[in-house]
């Protein structure tokens, strides 16, 4: 249940797999990793790793893509406003 005025997506990324990051997708979201480690593999040529329970804030960083360096799935969630043109 997320309270009113903000909208919860669900991203899973299977083991092995990676997802492109568009910074448009992720803009003003509070990212929590709710299962597996999750790799953000940055333009730097940095990859931090997180792992269950972490919180994220992906905005303005140099992140290319995220990948799933484990053999569960990663689970997580990004929590955002609603903006009010949304309707």
């Amino acid at each position: 249940m997320v309270a009113t005025g903000f909208r919860r997506r669900k991203v899973v990324i299977p083991p092995g797999g990676r997802r492109c990051f568009d910074e448009d997708e992720w803009a003003g979201a509070l990212v929590c990793v709710a299962a597996g480690v999750v790799e953000l593999v940055c333009s730097t040529g940095e990859a931090p790793r997180y792992g269950r329970g972490a919180l994220l804030w992906l905005t303005g960083l140099p992140v290319e893509f995220l990948r799933n360096p484990g053999d569960e799935d990663v689970v997580v969630y990004a929590v955002s406003r609603v903006s009010a043109s949304a309707g």
